[in-house]
C-alpha cells in the first residue's frame, strides 16, 4: 500500500522532531512492505514570516487532498491577532477536515518509573469540536466575549451529534480492542444542561453496547483517582476541555507529556498530533524528545492500514525507552534527537520480517 501523508513542522522543537519522525515512518513503511509520499508545507512563524498566514489555504486544500496529516507543535500563544494571520493550525485543521475525536492514550513503557510508580494504561477520547474552545467550534460562532467592560464571558457548546459521535468512537474502539470499560467525564451536578445532554447521550450509546461495562464520574473526581488508582480506568470519554486537562495529567502519571501519542479523527480525514508544545527553550539543540510525534504517526499508520509499520514503531520505542542506554536525555539517556531516531530506525531494520 501506498500513503500520501502532509507533514507539517511547526515551531520550535518542530521542524526537529519531524524529521526524526519522517525518517522513522518510511523506516517502517519499507520494513512492512509499504511506500508512503511525504510532502512538507510551512505553517506557523515560518509561513507567516513568508508573507501569509501561520496557516494559509493552501495547506487547507493539501491536508484534503492527502490521506494523513503529520502535525507538529506550534507556538500560537506567541502569535499576533488573527486580524494578522496569527491562528492556531491545529484548531483550524481540526475544523476545517472536521476531526472531532481526540484520542489520547495514556500508556507507561516497561523499565521506566512513573511518578507514582503505578502502571498507566487507558485511553481517553476527547470530544474535539465543541465546548469552551472559541477556535475550534464548528457549528456556530460562539467563544469568548466582553458585554461590557471588566466582565468576560466564555460561551459552551455542546450538541447532541458531537456528543454521539464521541461517544460512539468510545465505545467502537473499546468493542473493537478488547477494552472492557468505558468511563464518561463530566460535571453534570454543575453544568446540569449542557453536561446532562452529553451524559444523556452517552447513556444511550452505552445501551446498545451491553459487553462493556459503564460508568459515570464526575471530573475532579476522575482527577483524583487517576492519581490515587489509574487502573480505575481503562477508556475515558468526555468533552474537550476535561479531555485535554486530564488527557495531560495521564500521560504525565504515564511517564511524560514527551511519550504521549495523539491521533485527530474525522468521518474522513485524519491527523497525527504531538501532545506537547513547542518547546522554544530547546529548539535547534538536538534536545527534543521525538516520542510523542513518532507515536502519533504510528497510529496513523495503523488507522490508514498499516499495522505492521504501526507495530514496528510501537515495538522499537518500546525496546529503546526500556534501555537507559538508548533513551533521550529527558529520560536520563544519552542520546538527542537525531541520534535516538537512528537506534528506532536500527531496531526497525533488525526487526523480525
Amino acid at each position: 500500500m501506498t500513503l500520501s501523508l502532509l507533514c507539517l513542522a511547526g515551531d520550535g522543537i518542530g521542524p526537529e522532531i519531524m524529521a526524526a519522525t519522517k525518517e522513522v515512518v518510511e523506516a517502517a513503511c519499507a520494513k512492512s512492505g509499504d511506500s508512503v509520499i511525504l510532502t512538507d508545507k510551512d505553517i506557523g512563524f515560518a509561513a507567516l514570516n513568508a508573507g501569509y498566514s501561520t496557516i494559509p489555504e493552501s495547506v487547507i486544500e493539501a491536508a484534503h487532498a492527502v490521506d494523513g496529516v503529520i502535525l507538529g507543535p506550534v507556538s500560537h500563544n506567541a502569535y499576533p491577532p488573527k486580524e494578522e494571520g496569527g491562528l492556531n493550525p491545529s484548531g483550524v485543521l481540526r475544523k476545517e477536515l472536521d476531526l472531532y475525536a481526540n484520542i489520547r492514550p495514556a500508556k507507561s513503557f516497561d523499565g521506566l518509573p512513573t511518578p507514582t510508580g503505578a502502571p498507566v494504561d487507558l485511553v481517553i477520547f476527547r470530544e474535539n469540536l465543541e465546548g469552551f474552545y472559541a477556535d475550534r467550534n464548528l457549528y456556530a460562532g460562539t467563544g469568548e466575549f466582553m458585554p461590557v467592560p471588566g466582565v468576560a464571558m466564555s460561551m459552551r457548546l455542546i450538541t447532541e451529534r458531537g456528543s454521539e459521535r464521541i461517544a460512539r468512537a468510545a465505545f467502537d474502539f473499546a468493542g473493537g480492542n478488547g477494552r472492557k470499560k468505558v468511563t464518561a467525564v463530566h460535571k453534570a451536578n454543575v453544568m446540569r444542561t449542557s453536561d446532562g445532554l452529553f451524559l444523556e447521550v452517552v447513556r444511550r450509546i452505552a445501551a446498545e453496547h451491553p459487553d462493556i461495562q459503564y460508568d459515570e464520574v464526575l471530573v475532579d473526581a476522575a482527577a483524583a483517582l487517576l492519581v490515587r488508582d489509574p487502573d480505575r480506568f481503562d477508556v475515558i470519554v468526555t468533552t474537550n476541555m476535561f479531555g485535554d486537562i486530564l488527557s495531560d495529567l495521564s500521560t504525565e502519571l504515564a511517564g511524560g507529556l514527551g511519550l504521549a501519542a495523539s491521533l485527530n479523527l474525522g468521518s474522513e480525514n485524519v491527523a497525527a498530533q504531538a501532545q506537547h508544545g513547542s518547546a522554544p527553550d530547546i529548539a535547534g539543540q538536538d534536545r527534543a524528545n521525538p516520542t510523542s510525534l513518532v507515536g502519533s504517526a504510528a497510529m496513523l499508520l495503523g488507522h490508514l492500514g498499516l499495522g505492521r509499520a504501526e507495530t514496528l514503531i510501537e515495538q522499537a520505542l518500546k525496546t529503546a525507552i526500556a534501555n537507559p542506554l538508548t533513551r533521550t536525555a529527558d529520560l536520563g539517556g544519552p542520546l538527542g534527537t537525531r541520534a535516538f531516531a537512528s537506534v528506532l530506525v536500527d531496531f526497525i531494520q533488525k526487526a523480525d520480517a
